[in-house]
């Protein structure tokens, strides 16, 4: 089981940025894949970028490409989503979630979510 904590949302406006992190504990297998999630009010959670562990290879949403860029410190069980360039339509709950091995699947293990508000 992994324990992940998320920091860094907040409110900007139309076009800003924000970075938004997540710290990993517990049992981070080097094969399971790092998400970022997201739910708006009223809808469903949905997927935004995800990172293997292990080599760094990424995934994004096609809503988010060119303007979020997921990383990680494989040192400090660390995981940041910078995101620029953002849209109302970005506002949401941010989780991050991993124990899955395949890209763009949610695993079992979520933090409890930092709301992101962007507004016009």
């Amino acid at each position: 089981q992994v324990q992940l904590v998320e920091s860094g949302g907040g409110s900007v406006q139309t076009g800003e940025s924000l970075t938004l992190f997540c710290a990993a504990s517990g049992t981070l297998r080097s094969n399971y894949v790092m998400n970022w999630f997201r739910q708006a009010p009223g809808g469903e959670r949905e997927f935004v970028a995800g990172i293997i562990w292990r080599d760094g290879e990424t995934f994004y949403a096609d809503s988010v490409k060119g303007r979020f860029t997921i990383s990680r410190d494989y040192g400090k069980n660390t995981m940041t989503l910078q995101m620029n360039s953002l849209k109302p339509e970005d506002t949401a709950v941010y989780f991050c979630n991993t124990g899955s091995i395949i890209p763009t699947t949610w695993g079992p293990d979520w933090g409890r979510g930092t709301q992101v508000t962007v507004s016009s």
